[in-house]
C-alpha cells in the first residue's frame, strides 16, 4: 500500500457515530501493533510527484520496474510488526520521496527521522540504543551512491535487502523480486529543476542572488583554502562527492544530495534541522566561514534555487489511483501466462488492499460529514467491491493452476477499467475524500470523536508547504 492500510480500518471501525458508539482509531495504538501517538501521513490531501525516468524518456514502464513497485508498496515484503501494521517501503518512502511527517513513537525522536535498529520491528537489530536517521528521499538514487546515512554499503541492491531482512525483518526475497524493487528505485528521478543547466550550474533565468549564493557556494573556507561548499557538493555531479565526512555533526555521514533538496527537509543525518537557515547556520559555526547577512541571505537563496523542482506535489484524486492499479495490474499480463503463482498472489494481495483503500474514499450513508451524492457514492463503492472480488477470483483461479481461467478474469477487468470504473469513481469523486472540503470535514469529525472517546490520538498539524510549492512552476497539480 501507499499509505492508508491503517486509515482505511480507522474508517471502518467509525462506522457508528448516529448510534452513539465510537470505535478506536488504529494510530492510537488500539487497533494496530504500533505504538500510541504513531503518525504516518496517512490523511494526506497531496502526495509527492513520483518521477519515472522510463517514462520522462518517452518510454514506458517495463515489467520489472512495475513488479518492484508493486513489491515496494506490499506489507508482504516486510516481516513482523510491520507486515500487521500494513506498512510497506512506500509508508516511509512516499511515491519514492520521504515522509517528513512519520513518527512512531520510540523510534523517532521528531517528525521525519526513524531508528532503524530499533526494537520494534526487529528486535534482533537493536542496538540498545535510539539513534533514529532522517528518512531519505529516493529520487535519483541510482546517481547517489554509496547508500545508508553513513555511506557503509557500496550496492543499492545489498542496501534495499539490508532494509528489508535486517531492519523490518522480512523473510528473504526473491533475486527475481530484490532485483525488481532495485530496478524500480533506480527508475525514480529527480523532479525537472529549470534553474540548473545539465553541469549543475544556474542557468541565465537566476537572479542577481543566486549567482551571488553560486559564487559563495564555491568560495574557499577562510581557515582552509582547499574546502569549500562545492568540494563536497560536486555541481556536475549531482552535488555530491560519494563520499563520507565529518562536518561535526557526530561522526561520518556521507554526502547528501542537494538537489530537491527543498522539498526533503528535515535536513542532516538525524534531520535535527527543519531549515537550510540552520543548515547553513551550523556550517557558518563549525567552519568560521564569517558570512555576513548578505552572504547567508545570497547562499540560502543559491540553495533554494538549486533544491527546487517542477511540481513536487499531486493532488489525490481519482485518475492518479487507478493509473497506480492499473500499472500494477501489468504485472499480471505477464505472471499469469508464465504461470508465476508468487508474483500473482503479490499482485492480487496488492490491488485488493488498494482498491480496498479507494472504497473508504467514498464515504457510505452512515458518514454525517456528507449528505450529497448518495447514490453514486453507493455506486462507486459496489463496482469497487465488485473489482476486489474479481481480483480474489484471479489468485483462487491461479492458485488452482487454472490460468486460462485467471487470464479470463483479468481480461474482464481490463474491459472494466476502460470505462465503467472511471466513469461511475468520478461521478462520485467531488463527493469523496478526493474533495478538499469533504475531507477536511470528515477528519476533523474523526479526531473529534476520537478526542470524546479519550483516546490517545492528536489530529496532525497541517504539513509545512514546501519552499518551491509557493512558485507557479511548482503547483500542485490536481487530479
Amino acid at each position: 500500500m501507499r499509505r492508508r492500510a491503517m486509515f482505511a480500518v480507522a474508517i471502518n471501525l467509525v462506522l457508528a457515530w448516529g448510534l452513539g458508539r465510537v470505535a478506536a482509531f488504529p494510530l492510537s495504538g488500539d487497533q494496530t501493533v504500533l505504538p500510541p501517538g504513531t503518525e504516518l501521513n496517512e490523511d494526506a490531501m497531496y502526495r509527492p510527484t513520483e518521477v519515472f525516468h522510463s517514462e520522462a524518456s518517452g518510454g514506458f514502464k517495463s515489467y520489472q520496474i512495475d513488479l518492484g513497485d508493486l513489491a515496494f508498496n506490499s506489507p508482504t515484503l516486510l516481516g513482523g510488526p510491520a507486515r500487521r501494521a500494513g506498512m510497506s517501503c512506500g509508508s516511509c518512502h512516499v511515491n519514492g520521496a520521504g515522509n517528513a511527517r512519520l513518527y512512531i513513537p520510540g523510534m523517532s525522536t521528531r517528525p521525519g527521522n526513524f531508528d532503524t535498529t530499533g526494537p520494534l520491528f526487529n528486535p534482533k537489530a537493536h542496538n540498545g540504543v535510539l539513534d533514529p536517521v532522517r528518512i531519505p528521499s529516493l529520487r535519483g538514487a541510482r546517481y547517489l551512491a554509496p547508500y545508508g546515512h553513513d555511506g557503509r554499503i557500496a550496492s543499492l541492491r545489498e542496501f534495499v535487502r539490508n532494509v528489508i531482512v535486517n531492519e523490518f525483518a522480512g523473510d528473504e526475497p526473491s533475486p527475481a523480486i530484490l532485483d525488481a524493487v532495485v530496478a524500480y528505485i533506480e527508475d525514480i528521478d529527480f523532479l525537472r529543476n529549470t534553474s540548473l543547466d545539465a553541469r549543475g550550474r544556474l542557468t541565465s533565468q537566476s537572479s542577481e542572488a543566486e549567482r551571488r549564493g553560486e559564487a559563495i557556494f564555491a568560495r574557499p573556507f577562510p581557515h582552509d583554502p582547499n574546502m569549500s561548499c562545492a568540494t563536497c557538493h560536486v555541481p556536475s555531479e549531482g552535488f555530491v562527492d560519494h563520499k563520507q565526512h565529518n562536518i561535526g555533526s557526530g561522526g561520518l555521514f556521507k554526502t547528501p544530495t542537494l538537489l530537491n533538496a527543498d522539498f526533503n527537509a528535515p535536513y542532516f543525518h538525524d534531520g535535527r534541522f527543519d531549515r537550510l537557515e540552520q543548515v547553513v547556520g551550523h556550517f557558518e559555526r563549525t567552519y568560521e566561514l564569517a558570512l555576513t547577512p548578505q552572504d547567508r541571505s545570497d547562499l540560502i537563496a543559491y540553495l533554494v534555487a538549486v533544491g527546487d523542482g517542477l511540481v513536487p506535489l499531486d493532488r489525490e484524486g481519482v485518475t492518479a489511483r487507478l493509473k497506480e492499479i492499473n500499472d500494477f495490474a501489468t504485472v499480471l499480463d505477464t505472471a499469469i501466462p508464465a504461470h508465476d503463482v508468487a508474483v500473482i498472489d503479490l499482485a492480487v494481495d496488492t490491488i485488493g488492499r488498494e482498491l480496498r483503500d479507494l472504497t473508504e474514499q467514498f464515504p457510505d450513508r452512515r458518514d454525517p460529514t456528507v449528505s450529497d451524492g448518495l447514490h453514486e457514492r453507493l455506486a462507486a463503492r459496489a463496482i469497487l467491491k465488485d473489482t476486489v472480488i474479481l481480483f480474489r477470483r484471479i489468485g483462487t483461479a491461479a492458485a488452482a493452476g487454472h490460468f486460462d481461467d485467471a487470464a479470463a478474469e483479468l481480461a474482464k477487468y481490463r474491459k472494466l477499467s476502460f470505462a465503467a470504473l472511471p466513469q461511475l469513481l468520478s461521478n462520485a469523486q467531488q463527493w469523496s475524500l478526493f474533495n478538499p472540503a469533504i475531507h477536511r470535514a470528515h477528519y476533523a469529525a474523526l479526531w473529534q470523536n476520537l478526542r470524546q472517546a479519550g483516546k490517545p490520538a492528536q489530529a496532525p498539524a497541517a504539513p509545512a508547504v514546501p519552499i518551491a510549492e509557493t512558485t507557479a512552476k511548482s503547483a500542485p497539480v490536481e487530479h
